[in-house]
């Protein structure tokens, strides 16, 4: 099957821009859609990938950039520099991503100007989480754009990673119309935030990722309580992020199950 990928932009007034990809010919105006919701890295060369595994099944798969609103993209949030704010990560402990103190000394001993730019990007996207409401908006566009774009309304689903699981399932929870909603090792709403979940949810963890499974628990109890679908999977020995194949956190088996699970979740789901 072809795949025809391209950005488009959306919004009343085309101030948001994603990247869209679907299977080419065919009859694609009826096929569903996915929301596919980026990591704190962006719409990089690994979402764009995932973005086309889903069209690759047959869906409209978009992945809206979080970054970017009316034509613009802040300096510190371009790839380049969150490719290099990577690599710094990649090459301090772990313990020193979120510890201001650590990672200022690290990045101190860096060349000339370069400590200062990666500090400014590691802010910009370690507070991205923090524009929750902004994400939303624009999130609820995506979903309106894919399900009218169309020549009929479309079912939508939403897919996402990190800080993307964490809009997920906010969406899920946030009246956007969505049919399924899946969360890759994002945070979860809280237990009294689920009364307003509209759709069935899938939740991939990884065992080792404690800040995140800690909260499946009390979810999973309160969405059965409520009556509501929650599906979900911890992978043992996984840490976040243990899907990405671009990340040393990478683990193939867990990863291959997970999306088989998903691609499953979604055919059950979407109509």
């Amino acid at each position: 099957m072809g795949i025809k990928g391209e950005w488009v932009t959306f919004g009343e007034q085309e101030q948001y821009s994603g990247y869209l990809a679907q299977p080419e010919g065919g009859n694609v105006p009826a096929k569903p859609a996915v929301i596919v919701i980026q990591e704190i890295w962006g719409v990089d060369d690994h979402i764009r990938d995932v973005t086309g595994r889903f069209a690759q099944a047959g869906y409209a798969a978009l992945a809206p950039d979080l970054f970017h609103r009316d034509g613009v993209k802040a300096p510190e949030l371009q790839e380049d520099r969150i490719a290099a704010a990577k690599r710094f990560l990649d090459s301090v402990p772990p313990a020193a991503w979120r510890d201001p103190e650590a990672r200022g000394k690290a990045l101190s001993e860096l060349p000339g100007s370069q400590g200062q730019a990666i500090g400014e990007t590691l802010e910009r996207i370690f507070a991205a989480g923090s524009q929750a409401p902004a994400h939303l908006e624009l999130l609820a566009a995506s979903a309106a754009y894919v399900r009218e774009s169309g020549s009929r309304p479309r079912s939508v689903a939403a897919v996402g990673f990190c800080l993307g699981g964490m809009l997920a399932a906010r969406m899920a929870a946030g009246g956007a119309g969505l049919s399924a909603a899946v969360v890759f090792y994002g945070n979860l709403p809280q237990a009294e935030e689920v009364a307003r979940v509209q759709c069935p949810m899938l939740g991939i963890f990884g065992e080792l990722d404690t800040r995140i499974t800690e909260q499946v628990p009390a979810f999973a109890a309160a969405m059965e309580q409520q009556g509501k679908r929650f599906d979900y999977r911890i992978y043992d020995g996984a840490p976040h992020a243990f899907a990405n194949d671009t990340r040393a956190s990478y683990r193939a088996e867990a990863a291959q199950d997970a999306f088989a699970r998903t691609f499953n979740f979604l055919r059950e789901h979407l109509q």
